[in-house]
């Protein structure tokens, strides 16, 4: 048996298509023109003989001008009018050029949007510069920030702790007895009740917010350490945003590395060594108590 050998069909890609469908418009629209300017011919050929041989029209004026004439006039008029459109109109201010325009509106429109984006981020910038120098100016020098951090930096998960350490525990409570502890609302919403012989100072945007007696309630990091201005050191407890902005203003981290990564929804910043310097490193086993191994680690600033 003998198969039927197919044809392969030619390909047309878009462009193309485009092509041709265009060249398709301009001869109809040419052809179109053709086809008015021959029945303009042969009308006005007829009016004039009708004006001519029988006198048609001759008694009917139009404009102080035989009706035929200005019967023709206007046809002339029609007529230019439509040439203007295949030849000028069609051909230079065409898809294609309102295309052109449309994407140099879009342009304009990006280049503009580029500019107003600029410069909200320039006043960002200088916003987000302004409050890390008010922080830096304060007079407070001894502000310390204490957590408790894996090594991949994670700190906490759904607003509480990822571990249990007894040591971790009793460290903070040695080093922030009779201190002032500030915090961010979460933070503080963690704790079953605020922690006895401590000043809790807690940061929140809510207004009336309400707290415990003899808990402090501010709007910024600032107004904390304004706060604790007469305590020789207060420290700072968490969130991973209030961590974030003490960075550029606290003077020693008292850190608990957890040896392990975890997975976590709130996180430490990173520590740099060209800012920060360790002097102190003490490791612990994991044992019955302990679960993880970690090491108490302090570090000091050097910038």
């Amino acid at each position: 048996m003998f198969s039927k050998k197919k044809t392969e069909q030619p390909t047309i890609d878009k462009e193309q298509l485009e092509l041709i469908q265009n060249a398709q418009k301009r001869v109809a629209q040419k052809r179109r023109l053709y086809i008015h300017f021959v029945i303009f011919l042969i009308g006005t050929l007829f009016l004039i003989s009708l004006n001519l041989i029988i006198g048609f029209g001759s008694n009917v004026k139009v404009f102080e001008k035989d009706w035929f004439v200005s019967v023709t006039l206007l046809w002339l008029c029609i007529f230019i009018y439509h040439l203007s459109q295949v030849y000028v109109a069609h051909k230079f201010m065409g898809k294609s050029w309102e295309q052109k325009q449309i994407n140099k509106l879009v342009a304009k429109q990006e280049a503009r949007i580029e500019k107003l984006k600029h410069k909200f981020e320039k006043e960002e910038t200088h916003i987000a510069q302004s409050n890390v120098y008010n922080l830096k100016t304060t007079n407070h020098k001894n502000i310390t920030i204490i957590v408790a951090a894996s090594e991949n930096n994670a700190i906490g998960k759904n607003n509480d702790l990822i571990w249990h350490l007894s040591h971790d525990l009793k460290r903070f409570k040695t080093l922030t007895n009779n201190h002032h502890i500030i915090m961010g609302r979460k933070t503080f919403e963690s704790f079953p009740k605020p922690l006895p012989n401590r000043t809790h100072i807690v940061i929140s945007r809510q207004e009336d917010y309400k707290v415990p007696k003899g808990v402090i309630v501010v709007s910024s990091l600032q107004k904390a350490i304004a706060v604790a201005k007469h305590d020789a050191q207060p420290f700072i407890i968490g969130g991973g945003e209030i961590y974030k902005q003490a960075m550029h203003i606290a003077n020693k981290i008292e850190l608990t590395r957890v040896h392990g990564h975890f997975e976590a929804d709130t996180f430490f910043p990173e520590i740099d060594p060209s800012i920060w310097k360790e002097t102190a490193n003490t490791f612990h086993k994991k044992d019955e108590k302990h679960k993880y191994e970690f090491s108490f680690i302090t570090y000091k600033r050097l910038l």
